[in-house]
């Protein structure tokens, strides 16, 4: 569909077509257009693993088919399956293309040997359908892996190199993957090893991100110029150019020009200089729009035709669109193409874009010209700035306020210094690209220190939310009607009109935008689908409280980064009023100390021993705690929480008496109709300690409210007793664990068990994130809705 609608747009700004053919012409490729992305999605959809394979183990005889993801502690890489079998049945219909991670094994540590692409691998490897958590405003594995056409992933037990780096010629495709990861291999060997920003040299040379650190891309969008670190059209413009002048230089000696005029040959030079590139880029969709739009230019010079700028940039859209359909499912496609619409709209005339002379401007003094250069070079940054700002919130939630100032002279030093060092330096023999190479490594340092510097200010960035869509279209309306082409100076007024259009982004308050606001008395539980580990939001009209922040994996992988701190920031959420650890086990802990880093906390309740590290990170940044315990209860909003686990009397020395689970922190929270039960990792032991509490009166003083219940322990077989199940009688229960989790979370009997009292139990791998809403509507107490419907959703588009 979206090929046939950019169609119908080329189409239809064609002068020499009458309506009736138009009309003709345009369903014809609307019908075309539909069908090619019904063949998109059925053919990827051909390429899942079959549901009653997961969790087997495979033996898998294939090749490495992409650069890996390499790094001290593994890889992760695609894979060509060419022979699979498992128990020494060959599988005939079996995924061709599926991604593998090989990480050490915790109890038998090996070193991982060294991947690289066109190498032939027998592995055994234990395979699962696509699958990641599904969190409104985080990252969609599912339909990331849907995109690259991985039909499974899964991890490596074993590996037997079977064929090194054996290509044929006709094999372009790998020899392109196997040259990227020798020039990869090349940088590092040519800076020394300790170079901080030999990520960012790859990156630019190769379009390779994933030795970037991630403190370093904090400060990169914190300044605005993300767009820099990686192959932008810009560069590959650059490298396009040179190939073309440089071609035009060799034709024109002796006689060549009568075979062919010297420019066709260098445009002819310029786009197969941007194609090899883009190549070598990996295809991303800022090169492929420049690659494309140099084609046109290219093909057009040949025929003799004169396209308007708008008719090149509409060429690009659609041969992108073609080739991918779901290219508008990632930013990179939507900053590209939105910055170069803008700037292409916004200049009008681009005769005299940046000052270059033509006609009778070659009379005015140079002096003029730089200064109109200027004036223009700064125009057309502002233009992107303000064009890009709703485009950023939607996918980043955030706004640099220095990024015109970072950018105005990142862009000419990463551009103009070290983006031609490090290309050629990448190029040439080591013992001379190495002095190429170091000098653009200290450049990209003192550019790094000037921008810590920058990011570092406290109104540096701007966070918001994630906008709605009315309010995306109301922005882009007042930002065209502000960036239009002609003189500002006869119109500022109402360009500055235009721009505040763009303000209700950062000011109106998200419960408002979503007409989902809590009055006196009624709360949210958002449930988040965090993995093997528990995370919830609760929220009240004017408080929030996290109950657990998620595991963590090694020691960079942690749930708040990946889940919980990119959907706290997509809500607009900044400041959490109360942090509740239920205890100390990593998969409810783990992703506190990033939390910490980027948002407010209030206040901290929990059940840890006295040493443990998050209380020192609490006590340096002054956030008071204190111990959590029964008969703890206040009142938020006309809402109650209330602690029912552990004893008061328990002392959370260094070492604890009894399992961690036993003391987790129980915590009901009510209004007057429903209750909320979050129970932590507590066990059979502390479960009788709460039937004990339950006494009569406490049972009258819950009363006949609608009770949902969070299965303890992500409903382990040690968990949920039939004792407490009965006293509590819950309407409704959930369980957060991990989809096909090591520990068979649920257990079977849990699961049967909760069925078999007519509980509906409700799990986060299956739904993906719940939200729970509690009324004060007796017809509408308790609201709930599930997120999993937009798995199949997200596998269509």
């Amino acid at each position: 569909m979206v090929v046939g609608a950019l169609c119908l747009c080329v189409i239809y700004f064609a002068p020499d077509v009458t309506a009736l053919k138009r009309l003709a012409i345009l369903s014809l490729i609307l019908t075309m257009g539909f069908a090619w992305n019904a063949r998109y999605a059925e053919k990827r959809l051909a390429n899942i693993l079959a549901t009653e394979l997961e969790g087997k183990e495979f033996t898998l005889e294939g090749r490495v088919i992409a650069l890996p993801q390499s790094s001290s502690s593994g890889a992760k890489f695609a894979f060509k399956v060419v022979r699979a079998a498992s128990g020494g049945e060959l599988l005939p219909d079996f995924p061709k293309r599926i991604y593998l991670s090989w990480q050490p094994a915790w109890r038998s540590p090996q070193e991982i040997p060294e991947v690289i692409p066109g190498q032939r691998w027998k592995f055994k490897a234990k395979l699962k359908r696509p699958y990641g958590s599904l969190n409104p405003h985080t990252f969609d594995f599912e339909r990331w892996s849907f995109h690259q056409d991985f039909g499974a992933s899964g991890s490596v037990r074993s590996g037997e190199l079977l064929q090194d780096k054996d290509i044929a010629w006709t094999e372009l495709d790998l020899r392109m993957e196997l040259a990227r990861w020798h020039l990869r291999k090349k940088i590092q060997a040519m800076l020394p090893s300790d170079a901080r920003y030999v990520g960012v040299l790859i990156a630019l040379v190769m379009g390779d991100q994933n030795a970037i650190n991630q403190e370093d891309w904090q400060v990169f969008n914190a300044t605005g110029i993300g767009h820099l670190i990686s192959i932008s059209g810009l560069h590959v413009t650059m490298l396009a150019a040179v190939g073309a002048s440089l071609a035009a230089f060799i034709w024109r000696r002796r006689t060549w020009p009568l075979i062919a005029p010297v420019g066709k040959v260098a445009a002819v030079s310029g786009f197969l200089t941007a194609f090899v590139y883009a190549w070598l880029a990996g295809f991303q969709i800022p090169a492929q729009r420049t690659m494309y739009m140099v084609g046109v230019v290219a093909f057009a010079l040949w025929t003799g035709r004169n396209p308007r700028s708008f008719d090149i940039w509409w060429w690009a859209l659609a041969f992108v669109l073609l080739i991918d359909p779901m290219a508008p499912y990632t930013p990179g496609f939507w900053l590209s193409f939105g910055a170069v619409a803008a700037i292409l709209y916004a200049m009008g005339d681009s005769s005299g874009l940046l000052g270059i002379p033509t006609g009778k401007e070659l009379e005015v003094h140079w002096t003029h010209r730089g200064l109109r250069a200027l004036r223009e070079a700064c125009r057309v940054q502002a233009v992107v700035t303000l064009s890009l700002l709703p485009i950023t919130l939607y996918w980043f939630y955030q706004v640099s306020l220095v990024s015109p100032l970072a950018n105005a002279f990142a862009i000419p030093l990463v551009s103009y210094v070290v983006t031609p060092l490090a290309i050629t330096g990448a190029l040439l023999p080591e013992f001379i690209g190495r002095w190429l190479l170091l000098p653009a490594h200290g450049s990209m340092e003192y550019l790094a220190f000037a921008l810590e510097g920058m990011a570092g200010w406290s109104w540096s960035v701007v966070w918001s939310r994630q906008p709605e869509w009315w309010m995306l279209v109301l922005s882009l309306c007042g930002i065209v009607y502000a960036i239009r082409p002609g003189d500002i100076s006869k119109s500022w007024g109402w360009r500055l009109f235009g721009i505040t259009f763009s303000i209700p982004l950062f000011i109106l308050p998200a419960p408002l935008l979503q007409g989902a606001h809590l009055v006196e008395g009624e709360f949210k539980a958002s449930v988040l689908d965090i993995g093997q580990g528990t995370a919830v939001l609760v929220e009240t009209a004017n408080r929030k409280l996290l109950y657990d922040t998620g595991p963590i994996q090694g020691k960079k992988d942690d749930a708040g980064q990946r889940v919980i701190l990119p959907y706290l920031r997509g809500r607009g959420i900044h400041r959490i009023d109360r942090m509740v650890i239920s205890h100390s086990d990593s998969d409810h802990i783990g992703g506190a100390a990033t939390l910490l880093k980027h948002i407010q906390f209030n206040f901290m309740m929990g059940s840890l021993p006295s040493t443990n590290p998050l209380l020192t990170n609490l006590h340096e940044r002054s956030i008071p705690a204190i111990p959590c315990r029964f008969g703890q209860r206040w009142v938020w909003d006309g809402v109650e929480f209330v602690i029912w686990h552990p004893h008061e009397d328990t002392i959370f020395a260094e070492q604890y008496s009894a399992k961690p689970n036993e003391i987790s922190c129980v915590l009901e929270v009510r209004n007057q109709l429903s209750s909320f039960w979050l129970t932590g990792d507590v066990e059979k032991q502390g479960e009788a300690e709460i039937i004990e509490r339950l006494d009569f009166e406490a049972l009258e003083e819950i009363g006949d409210r609608e009770l949902i219940f969070m299965a303890p322990h992500h409903g382990s077989k040690t968990s949920s007793s039939l004792a407490l199940l009965k006293r509590l009688e819950p309407n409704e229960a959930f369980a957060q664990n991990g989809y096909r989790n090591r520990y068979g979370h649920p257990h079977p009997d849990v699961t049967a068990r909760y069925k078999n009292l007519t509980i509906p139990f409700y799990q986060t791998p299956q739904t993906g994130a719940q939200t729970w809403l509690f009324k004060n509507n007796a017809k509408s107490s308790t609201q709930f809705w599930r997120h999993d419907i937009k798995r199949l959703w997200h596998r269509l588009m």
